[in-house]
C-alpha cells in the first residue's frame, strides 16, 4: 500500500471518527484537512515529548501510543493508553502554551494525522458543526470517564483495577507490555505477574 492510499485511509478514518460524535461539514472538513499533516511514526518515538511546548494534536490511524510521566526518581507513571481512532495530545500544555509535563511515545510503528492546535483553535471558533463535535468529544472522553477513573484510584484494589482495564480495553491486554500496565494501574510488574497468575488459576 502507497503513501497516497494510507494517507487517504487515515483521512477517511479520521471523518468517521470526527462524525460519530457531530457530522461535519464538507466547508469545515476542507479547512480542517488544509491545516492537518499525515505522519509516520517509528516505534519509541517520542510523539510529544516532556518538557516541549508542543503545537498539534493527533489521530491514531494505525498504531500504539501511551501518555506517561516521570518522576525525580526516574520511575515512569503511564497515565494512558491511545490506539486506532483516538486522539493524544498534551491539551493542558496546548491551551497554556507551555511545555508539556508528560511524553506521548509510540509503543507499535504508528501512523497519525497531526492537527495544527492554534488554527484548529481559530476553525473551532468559526464552526458551529466543530463546537458541536468539540463538545460530545470532550463529554464523552474527558466528563464521563474522568469519574469512574477516579472511584477506581480510591476504591479498588490492585486486582479490581487489573480486571477493569480488561474489561475496558480488551485489545490492550495482550497489545501492551505488561510493564507498562502495571504502570498504568500503579503497581509493579510483579505485582501483576502475580495477579494475572491467581486470576488464571481461579475456577470458571
Amino acid at each position: 500500500m502507497n503513501d497516497d492510499t494510507n494517507r487517504q485511509q487515515a483521512f477517511d478514518a479520521l471523518k468517521r471518527a470526527m462524525d460519530s460524535y457531530h457530522p461535519l461539514t464538507n466547508e469545515t472538513w476542507e479547512a480542517l484537512r488544509a491545516i492537518c499533516k499525515f505522519v509516520s511514526v517509528n516505534k519509541y518515538h517520542h510523539l510529544y515529548p516532556a518538557g516541549q511546548i508542543p503545537a498539534s494534536f493527533a489521530f491514531v490511524f494505525s498504531g500504539l501510543f501511551r501518555v506517561f510521566i516521570t518522576d525525580g526518581s526516574g520511575s515512569e507513571y503511564t497515565k494512558i493508553f491511545f490506539e486506532e481512532g483516538q486522539f493524544p495530545g498534551s491539551m493542558s500544555a496546548l491551551l497554556t502554551v507551555t511545555p508539556s509535563r508528560f511524553t506521548i511515545e509510540a509503543l507499535e510503528p504508528s501512523q497519525v494525522i497531526e492537527i495544527h492546535f492554534k488554527a484548529y483553535r481559530q476553525l473551532l471558533m468559526d464552526s458551529d458543526d466543530l463546537k458541536l463535535f468539540q463538545i460530545h468529544y470532550l463529554e464523552k472522553n474527558w466528563l464521563l470517564a474522568k469519574e469512574p477513573r477516579e472511584v477506581e484510584l480510591v476504591q479498588e484494589d490492585a486486582t479490581q483495577r487489573y480486571q477493569r482495564f480488561v474489561s475496558h480495553y480488551p485489545s490492550l491486554v495482550n497489545r501492551v507490555p505488561q510493564y507498562h500496565i502495571a504502570s498504568h494501574l500503579g503497581i509493579t510488574a510483579t505485582q501483576l505477574s502475580r495477579i494475572r497468575k491467581k486470576l488464571q488459576n481461579q475456577p470458571m
